[in-house]
């Protein structure tokens, strides 16, 4: 028996979960799947960069809005399409797992809004920056959900890890973080000692030739920056969806990086949204450490019940399928936990805070040279 089993009426959405069995009803998860999905991820992203964005200009709030909006819709249109091939299960978890994601996200927004003003990247520029750095961050949540996803697979006992290291992360992003600068970075240093940096004006470019030598921009060293952060949040993210997808089913690897990819998409449309006005949600940072101690609690808690020496003691079955909280219950907190947070924020402002500028504002930043928008010789 399920926990959420004991909760009295239950709600439609766990009624209509329930029906499905914790089976694969749509069948094992093959190559064929995978590819079909890494091709639609593709011709998204080449339409992005070549139809829709090819020019670099500035965002208006109107436009990142609408793309906003799109991206959502289509994680939406997804996840339907899930719960018609795989059953309701699958879809509760993919849908709980894509709103985990998207509300991590959040941190990277302001992240990223402090790496663009501290290099002083200008707004139209940006978005090409975020482009690369998604299409990276793709590659290295793939990697990241695989390894973990065969780590939980083949030793229980990592979940014990994980659990803990959600709880804690939960905890310190609770406390305020830690505050780094983002031209304090070792890769950007290393590739300082082994590619010359050119000073001159490069545009959107990454690359150009001074005098018959390859030079890298500023603007690459910002990309390398977001890069390097991303390895960070994918350090806690990945965790916390493996913490929201059933373990053994044949789906769990498949839902966890489509969630997650689906959120990194919008990302970009997110981030021109809500930079200028991060400094509106005040309690957000206090919705997402709940919600990571509740999803690593979750997975210490599944640990615990998998513990043949734990087992002996509560006289439970360790070898129980399935959660011992049903992930339409986690959906519904995880909601809960984010929508307090926003809410909080919006009744109580902090009033003391001057209006942010926004992702494209004119004030001090540290000055780099390549930025002024001036066009430099093209090689990549």
């Amino acid at each position: 028996m399920y926990a959420w089993s004991l909760l009295p009426t239950p709600l439609p959405l766990l009624a209509a979960a329930d029906v499905v069995a914790a089976t694969d009803p749509g069948g094992p998860i093959t190559i064929v799947h995978w590819l079909a999905f890494a091709a639609m991820v593709a011709i998204l992203l080449s339409l992005d960069l070549t139809v829709f964005h090819k020019k670099s200009h500035d965002p208006s709030l109107r436009e990142s809005a609408f793309w906003t909006c799109f991206w959502s819709a289509l994680a939406l249109c997804f996840n339907a399409l899930v719960w018609w091939w795989l059953g309701g299960r699958a879809a509760i978890e993919f849908l709980t797992g894509y709103l985990v994601e998207w509300s991590l996200s959040m941190d990277n927004v302001f992240v990223f809004a402090v790496v663009f003003g501290y290099f002083g990247v200008p707004l139209k520029y940006q978005y090409r920056v975020l482009f690369w750095g998604i299409l990276g961050a793709v590659l290295m949540r793939l990697t990241f959900v695989l390894l973990g996803a065969e780590l939980v697979e083949r030793y229980k006992w990592i979940l014990w890890v994980f659990g803990g290291f959600l709880v804690y992360t939960g905890i310190k992003l609770a406390w305020g973080g830690e505050q780094h600068d983002p031209g304090d970075n070792a890769l950007i240093r290393t590739v300082r000692r082994f590619i010359p940096v050119s000073t001159q004006p490069a545009g959107d470019r990454f690359f150009i030739r001074e005098n018959g030598r390859l030079f890298a921009t500023p603007l690459f060293l910002v990309l390398l920056v977001v890069e390097s952060t991303d390895v960070l949040f994918a350090v806690d993210s990945v965790p916390a969806i493996l913490g929201v997808v059933t373990p053994g089913t044949s789906y769990m690897r498949f839902i966890a990086f489509t969630s997650n990819v689906f959120a990194i998409l919008g990302l970009r449309a997110l981030y021109f949204l809500l930079a200028g006005v991060m400094d509106l949600f005040r309690f957000l940072n206090y919705g997402l450490a709940a919600v990571l101690i509740f999803v690593g609690g979750k997975m210490i808690a599944e640990a615990a019940r998998h513990s043949e020496w734990l087992a002996g003691f509560g006289g439970w079955d360790p070898h129980g399928k399935g959660h011992l909280i049903h992930p339409a219950v986690s959906l519904l907190v995880i909601v809960g936990l984010i929508g307090a947070s926003v809410a909080a924020s919006l009744l109580y402002p902090d009033r003391s805070r001057p209006e942010s500028a926004g992702p494209g504002h004119d004030g001090p930043v540290h000055e780099r040279p390549g930025h002024d928008g001036g066009q430099g010789s093209a090689t990549g």
